[in-house]
């Protein structure tokens, strides 16, 4: 009897390659509440996506760095898939109504999204640095030392000046006029600005949830809440890139 693909010196199967057992038991809440499952899962899963953002970022504004915009743009695609997906997200977590939410909110105080240290990774490599989170997040020194090293290191916005600069310093209008002339350089710019377009509406859409569940009330770290939320809403990691339309 012939063997099957994978059968011979077999070591692992599917729960222990991806460590299901280790991984199913990092959902324990704090209250008996039915909707902190959901709540839990729903955040854990941002974090999976933003250590897959993270690498993928990187391996970007490196292919940018090594002049391969191919597989640059490759990669940013796929950044972009995945932030559509965590738009997406947030339908899931409006199925809770306020009540289902407020019955256990006050056992997250004084923990917030606000102290993601994986998405102000996002924002620094990508090219919205802030040294001042690095005074307002409270993270391990594993974390910290990680975020310091971020805000220090050129970002994709860094990656794509210098990338600019080796072709000759073409001004970006010029990019966007004669893009048949610089048509590698203008599809990466598109595909960069297809990930802060689409960061910005996760941005939105994540203030309008919360404004949804919790009104005008405060953040659980002590935030404004959702009128903090709507103060970052024009943030943009490639300002010259939203610019440039204006010039055309």
């Amino acid at each position: 009897m012939s063997r099957q693909f994978g059968e011979e010196g077999r070591r692992l199967s599917y729960g222990s390659y991806l460590r299901l057992l280790e991984l199913l038991q990092l959902q324990t809440g704090l209250s008996e509440e039915h909707d902190e499952l959901l709540f839990i899962v729903a955040h854990q899963a941002y974090e999976l996506w933003f250590k897959v953002l993270i690498h993928e970022l990187v391996g970007a504004r490196s292919r940018i760095d090594a002049d391969d915009i191919f597989y640059a743009r490759h990669l940013l695609r796929r950044v972009y898939v995945i932030e559509k997906l965590l738009v997406r997200q947030i339908e899931v977590l409006e199925t809770m109504s306020p009540q289902d939410f407020l019955a256990f909110r006050s056992q997250l105080a004084p923990a917030s999204g606000f102290q993601s240290v994986q998405f102000r990774e996002i924002e620094f490599l990508s090219g919205l640095k802030e040294p001042a989170y690095l005074t307002r997040i409270e993270g391990t020194p594993d974390e910290m030392s990680r975020l310091r090293k971020r805000l220090e290191e050129p970002s994709l916005a860094d990656a794509l000046r210098m990338l600019l600069k080796r072709r000759g310093s073409p001004p970006l209008r010029d990019v966007y006029v004669h893009r048949e002339r610089h048509s590698d350089l203008f599809d990466l710019c598109e595909a960069l600005l297809d990930h802060d377009e689409t960061f910005a509406l996760w941005r939105s859409r994540h203030e309008l949830m919360v404004e949804r569940q919790i009104g005008g009330k405060p953040g659980t770290g002590g935030s404004s809440g959702a009128d903090y939320l709507r103060s970052t809403l024009g943030k943009r990691f490639f300002p010259e890139l939203w610019e440039v339309r204006s010039q055309l």
